[in-house]
């Protein structure tokens, strides 16, 4: 029961490290959640930063959902610690116990925990959002459909009733933290990828 606690405690504290605030920072950069869509995530640093800067970021946020799934693993967690770990850091990423609890969409760290619960599941989720930036070019649109197949991609690799749900709740969620995004994709206003990017020297 104590080793459970620490894994879901840990994974929240864990996904509430904001990459791109802290990157920014470091890099000299604007606070992301005061430029561009305001928004703690890679697009966004790859628009006020650059692709350096963003890389960075989605490495670090794709991070902060993988250790933690890894390490439930590692103690032989159930299919429910795994489900509850996963919600906790991409709970911690969206509102985050160190920044106000004001975080990112969840999309990096959402992928994150997929790669760690099954490598087939991120594997699948990664090809998708991939296949579909390549024909659309809008990373909003890529992360929808990528995670609102997600469950069926869950449900066909690991058929556990508690991690399906947990990716139908995180799902749910990013929809819901892409409210704006939706809005602007039926007006024909969301911005493709790089548009508006930094240029780097």
């Amino acid at each position: 029961m104590i080793t459970d606690f620490a894994l879901v405690f840990g994974a929240y504290l864990m996904g509430s490290i904001s990459s791109a605030i802290i990157v920014c920072r470091l890099m000299g950069l604007p606070d992301p959640r005061s430029q561009g869509s305001n928004n703690p995530g890679a697009t966004n640093v790859l628009r006020i930063g650059g692709k350096k800067a963003a890389a960075i970021t989605l490495l670090g946020d794709s991070i902060k959902g993988l250790i933690p799934m890894l390490t439930a693993h590692l103690f032989g967690a159930t299919p429910l610690i795994l489900a509850l770990t996963g919600m906790a850091a991409f709970l911690g990423h969206l509102y985050p116990v160190f920044f106000g609890f004001k975080g990112g969409k969840g999309v990096a760290t959402a992928l994150g925990v997929q790669f760690g619960l099954h490598w087939g599941i991120g594997g699948a989720v990664g090809l998708v959002w991939l296949f579909i930036a390549k024909v659309v070019n809008i990373s909003s649109l890529s992360a929808l459909i990528s995670m609102a197949l997600a469950p069926l991609i869950v449900w066909a690799i690991w058929p556990k009733a508690e991690l399906v749900a947990m990716q139908i709740a995180m799902s749910t969620l990013l929809f819901w933290r892409h409210r704006s995004n939706i809005a602007n994709l039926i007006k024909g206003s969301e911005e493709a990828i790089g548009e508006g990017e930094k240029e780097e020297n």
